[in-house]
């Protein structure tokens, strides 16, 4: 069997540009002779061969905008302003993106440009519409009230179907619906609501964290908040644990001594299926960075490819089993109810469908959103208490007050701790774990503008259309002059009222609409009792920078940056979700409870 790469199959689609200086030479030559006349010399021909394509494309990029300008003016608009690069195809400001990506921080470049351009700028990568909005008018309208007209659209869905083939989170239309409505059933309330799934999996992080505490060395809680997460969530959604918890955590570059361990074939299989599907996520968010010149980027090779082995070999077992168990009890006359509330996310998958790709897909979708979104927030919840000890104590205290030292915490005691929550938002408002989102417009439609003088925003049909919650959760004119900083009371005090009441768009942490996220009160419920048992052990939390491997902490420049990126003291970093860059080493004092 042959394996196509991206780039191959890229030029193989366009064939006609390829062919075109060989065509263009063919027809000049015939010509001549049919006028009759001296011949055209050869180097005459290949010239204008070669001229052909960039004057092509030229004119089809000139009849195109023109087009586009038309259709604004017939429907009352103006196209969105494009910043004017040095290069051509803006290919400077791609270069600069890229490199931000690599080595700057988050949303580099997109704010600047929103600042010099308006609400909304148009990339034009490459010549192509790439729409860029962290407005949330522009936003509910995508998202929201006019939904239908707003789809992943295949060019995105090529992009990462190598990794989340047709999944919920890589699907439109019908097969969105097919999966979403599958889905649904997983996430009851008595099911979100099983905090003895949870204890199990904390218990056994927080005793994993205490252990290489009392060695002396500081912790990645990164790494450990990735194991939790993925043994809670394949636990809950496939009734198969991983186990990843019980593999040996990592030391710090800086340890005197680390002694030899030995993995099992399990645990070394769940090491590796992290960090495999972390490289995975990498490639498929350079794609969307690339626009739609990426499959050259990957002409001799598919860059989720060797990764995706490593994920697939841990996704397909457990799904191979599931097939296996479904059709032995349908060998004994045992089928379950396929409309049943009743058991994992998997076992009514197969009720569903023996696909093992779409099995396999939607799987791997869930576990994105059940895993990597909820071990983020949770690192950055950490981060931000160690670096605001009045916030931590403040909230150790409710936790106290409310719960006790020891007793396990129900679903009324996280639903009536208040600062809990308001501390959970403010790190899903300063860092949402998916910062930027991708749709593309269905049919020619307009956005507001927000100068009532001036006209509507035109998109055009087939338009790729980019929204960062990321930087929306952090504009002054719509959180205030303190946007940037730390302050879990914005969500209790009269700032609620005044910003966020008034205008629920500003804060969207699991989207909005219908592809809301299924999963949101799963993970509150998670990310809480996890807070709720780490906070009665441990009383303190410090921030161990030596820990961190060299180039890992964010650069000297960026101290002299305004806000955050000033701020910070770790480097925030993203593919499809955030992470922190090196992981987050910490130290924590155990409490003393008796």
């Amino acid at each position: 069997m042959t394996i196509v790469t991206p780039g191959v199959d890229f030029l193989a689609t366009g064939f006609f540009f390829l062919s075109l200086p060989v065509f263009t030479a063919s027809i000049l030559g015939k010509l001549h002779k049919i006028l009759g006349g001296t011949p055209i010399p050869t180097w005459i021909l290949g010239l204008a061969g070669v001229a052909s394509v960039p004057i092509i494309a030229t004119l089809r990029i000139i009849g195109i905008r023109m087009k586009h300008k038309r259709e604004a003016a017939a429907m009352g608009a103006k196209m969105i302003p494009s910043p004017r690069g040095k290069w051509p195809g803006n290919a400077d400001l791609l270069k600069s993106m890229l490199h931000n990506f690599l080595h700057g921080y988050p949303a580099d470049d997109l704010v600047e440009l929103l600042e010099e351009h308006g609400p909304a700028v148009n990339l034009r990568i490459f010549w192509s519409d790439l729409i860029f909005t962290a407005s949330p008018e522009h936003i509910k309208i995508t998202l929201a009230t006019d939904f239908d007209n707003y789809v992943k659209g295949s060019r995105f869905q090529r992009a990462m179907s190598d990794v989340l083939g047709v999944g919920v989170f890589n699907s439109d239309g019908d097969l969105w619906k097919f999966h979403r409505s599958i889905t649904r059933p997983a996430f009851t309330r008595d099911r979100i609501s099983d905090f003895e799934l949870f204890d199990r999996h904390a218990e056994i992080a927080i005793q994993q964290l205490k252990s290489r505490l009392r060695e002396g060395h500081p912790v990645d809680f990164q790494d450990l908040m990735s194991r939790f997460t993925l043994d809670s969530a394949t636990e809950f959604l496939f009734g198969h644990c991983v186990h990843n918890l019980k593999a040996n955590l990592p030391y710090p570059h800086n340890a005197a001594y680390v002694p030899n361990t030995v993995q099992t074939p399990e645990t070394r299989l769940s090491n590796e299926f992290s960090n495999a599907f972390l490289e995975a996520q990498f490639a498929i968010s350079q794609r969307e960075r690339y626009g739609w010149v990426w499959p050259l980027y990957e002409l001799f090779g598919d860059k989720t490819k060797e990764h995706m082995k490593v994920v697939n070999a841990f996704i397909e077992p457990i799904v191979a089993d599931a097939i296996a168990k479904k059709d032995n009890a349908t060998h004994q006359g045992k089928e379950k109810d396929p409309n049943s509330e009743d058991g994992t996310l998997l076992d009514h998958l197969v009720q569903v469908t023996s696909d093992p790709k779409i099995l396999k897909d939607e799987t791997l979708n869930i576990m994105l959103a059940g895993r990597d979104t909820t071990a983020a927030t949770l690192t950055f919840t950490v981060y931000l208490l160690s670096q605001h000890p009045d916030v931590m104590k403040r909230l150790r205290q409710e936790i106290l007050d409310k719960v006790g030292p020891t007793r396990r915490p129900t679903f009324d005691d996280i639903r009536e701790m208040r600062y809990l929550r308001a501390v959970i938002n403010e790190t899903l408002r300063l860092y949402p774990a998916v910062p930027i989102d991708i749709r593309e417009t269905v049919n020619a439609t307009t956005w507001p503008n927000p100068d009532p003088n001036d006209k509507p925003f035109h998109l055009p049909a087939g338009t790729k259309v980019a929204y960062s919650v990321f930087v929306m959760h952090r504009r002054k004119d719509l959180w205030g002059p303190d946007a940037e900083e730390f302050d879990p009371d914005r969500f209790l005090d009269e700032r609620l009222k005044k910003y966020l009441i008034s205008n629920s768009f500003i804060f969207l942490p699991f989207n909005a609409g219908p592809r809301i996220c299924l999963g949101q009160q799963f993970a509150y419920n998670e990310m809480s009792f996890m807070l709720v048992r780490l906070l009665q052990n441990f009383s303190s939390i410090s921030l161990e920078l030596d820990s961190f491997s060299p180039g890992m902490l964010p650069p000297e420049e960026f101290k002299l940056a305004p806000g955050r990126k000033g701020i910070d003291k770790v480097w925030p970093k993203m593919t499809l979700t955030m992470y922190v860059n090196g992981g987050l080493w910490v130290k924590m004092q155990e409490a003393n409870n008796a």
